[in-house]
């Protein structure tokens, strides 16, 4: 039976990725929402609907004449313009170090698969509500918060056809194994769509209620070892 865990942000993440590491699932895996799927260790990709530059320079221009904080993120790579309080949070939570770099032309330079939002406060949410209004049409935006930063919100903006279910069939079809036998836990809104192609859908218990209901089963939250209590109920 095929497993495809949901990397999401938060402490998820982190107990997703120990647990691949634990099980040598060093394979391929689903990034950025959907975005792309490869294997990191290889850098092979099976699947990239990567952000189109022209959106990325409107994207660049929009932030730069609103003072908004923008991040862009390619395969390998995460971009800022300075170092800011967002960079201390990805650098202790998350692990990653930035590419400090001016964004003029950076989208003639990089292929861009994702960009981030970061707020912690009421003016900082009301730039970012005017990003998402005047790109409403033409990017797709999904926001997360980790329990080890209340009051901030991550919100991850990727092409609008990217979904992770659409990466699920990809790698599925790829590996060749069919969605009925596959396993998918998620614990986020922007789940839904991979939770909805697999043959087995489970939500973490934290998960909100509109995850929980299209799940076949539901494991215990975060702090409870949620992912490890549905692989030793369902794998092992």
């Amino acid at each position: 039976m095929g497993i495809q865990v949901s990397l999401s942000t938060g402490r998820a993440v982190q107990a997703c990725l120990r647990i691949l590491n634990q099980l040598s699932l060093d394979d391929y895996h689903i990034f950025f929402d959907g975005a792309l799927v490869s294997n990191p260790n290889s850098e092979r990709e099976i699947y990239v609907q990567p952000l189109s530059p022209a959106i990325v320079k409107q994207a660049i221009e929009f932030a730069h004449l609103n003072d908004i904080y923008l991040e862009l993120f390619s395969a390998t790579r995460y971009f800022v313009e300075q170092e800011a309080w967002p960079v201390v949070i990805r650098r202790q939570f998350f692990g990653v170090e930035p590419t400090v770099v001016d964004f003029t032309h950076l989208w003639s330079q990089e292929r861009i698969i994702k960009a981030g939002l970061i707020t912690s406060s009421p003016q900082e949410a009301e730039k970012v509500k005017r990003f998402r209004l005047y790109f409403n049409d033409s990017l797709r935006f999904s926001g997360a918060r980790t329990p080890a930063y209340p009051g901030v919100d991550f919100i991850n903006v990727v092409d609008p056809q990217v979904s992770k279910g659409r990466a699920l069939e990809a790698l599925a079809s790829y590996l060749g194994i069919p969605l009925t036998e596959v396993i998918a836990i998620g614990d986020g809104i922007n789940d839904i769509p991979l939770l909805s192609m697999a043959g087995l859908a489970i939500a973490m218990g934290d998960a909100p209620e509109e995850v929980k209901a299209i799940a076949d089963y539901v494991t215990s939250d975060v702090d409870h070892s949620g992912v490890a209590v549905a692989i030793n109920k369902f794998l092992l």
